[in-house]
């Protein structure tokens, strides 16, 4: 089991010294990765300060020699694949192999697409996600490499360096459970972070039963096997290890390996989430 922070990229947060800084804290304290929200506006009606994630993502790199870090999750619909190809490719050097890229469709549609003009249909993002992570892993090759496809286009373009993880950057896709179509496309890739969507459409949280039933669903379009991470997220209380280890060992138990502990603005401000990163992961 590993265990996280995961911070999103606007309100406090987009002081990137400070995340930096948070960063930093949460390695002294144990954990093992931080990873960040990936949104333009967020809920544009706030007008909330935004970090740009892949900046903030270097200066975290910058401030820590031992965690994983990257995007969780970020939106590929609304990036062009060849552009994030150089910014992972970059930031996998930068931080000497440590990055792991998520990805996902991205919310809220409405705010993150419409507002600047890109299809808000899932249908169409999620054939976007697809074939912009076929050409991810094309150019991550480094060889020529072509593709034509119904959203992109490469004619015999080499990137380099290749990155310094191999066989690649490790990738983890996002999706809601129950939906079954973000499974299938986590299973061809090296991990999944699923979100449970209650039947009203509100977020909640996993339970050890839904994530057997996830996994054997993973399993099924993953006839080879392999090694496959789980990222689930929640909260924790940092001064109650009891408590935390009641909410975390029953998803390990089912299958999950790497917890990520959310800092959402409405926990409470940086100050309040710097003292839970203080307090460590909720291991024995």
């Amino acid at each position: 089991m590993r265990y996280a922070v995961n911070v999103p990229n606007f309100a406090e947060y987009a002081d990137v010294r400070a995340a930096a800084a948070l960063a930093a804290e949460a390695e002294a304290a144990g954990w093992d990765g931080f990873f960040v929200w990936d949104h333009i506006v967020y809920a544009k009606e706030q007008r909330l300060p935004v970090a740009d994630p892949w900046i903030l993502l270097a200066a975290v790199a910058l401030a820590t020699e031992r965690l994983r870090l990257g995007p969780m999750v970020a939106p590929l619909a609304r990036r062009r694949p060849w552009k994030v190809a150089r910014e992972t490719v970059t930031l996998d050097h930068l931080s000497g192999g440590r990055l792991i890229l998520g990805v996902g469709l991205g919310t809220p549609a409405a705010d993150e697409y419409g507002a600047f003009g890109e299809p808000t249909d899932p249908r169409v993002r999620a054939a976007m996600l697809d074939e912009a992570l076929e050409v991810l892993t094309l150019l991550w090759s480094g060889e020529t490499v072509s593709f034509h496809g119904e959203h992109y286009r490469l004619d015999e373009v080499a990137f380099r360096p290749t990155p310094v993880q191999r066989p690649r950057i490790p990738i983890f896709v996002a999706g809601a459970w129950p939906r079954r179509a973000p499974l299938r496309r986590a299973a061809r890739f090296d991990g999944v972070v699923p979100l449970k969507v209650a039947a009203d459409g509100d977020l909640g949280p996993l339970t050890a039963d839904d994530l057997g039933e996830l996994l054997a669903t993973v399993r099924a379009h993953r006839p080879g096997g392999g090694p496959f991470e789980v990222m689930v997220g929640g909260e924790t209380p940092g001064g109650d290890l009891a408590a935390a280890l009641a909410v975390v060992e029953p998803l390990a138990e089912a299958g999950m390996t790497w917890w990520t502990e959310s800092l959402e603005p409405r926990r409470g401000g940086l100050e309040e989430m710097r003292a839970r990163v203080r307090q460590g992961p909720p291991r024995r």
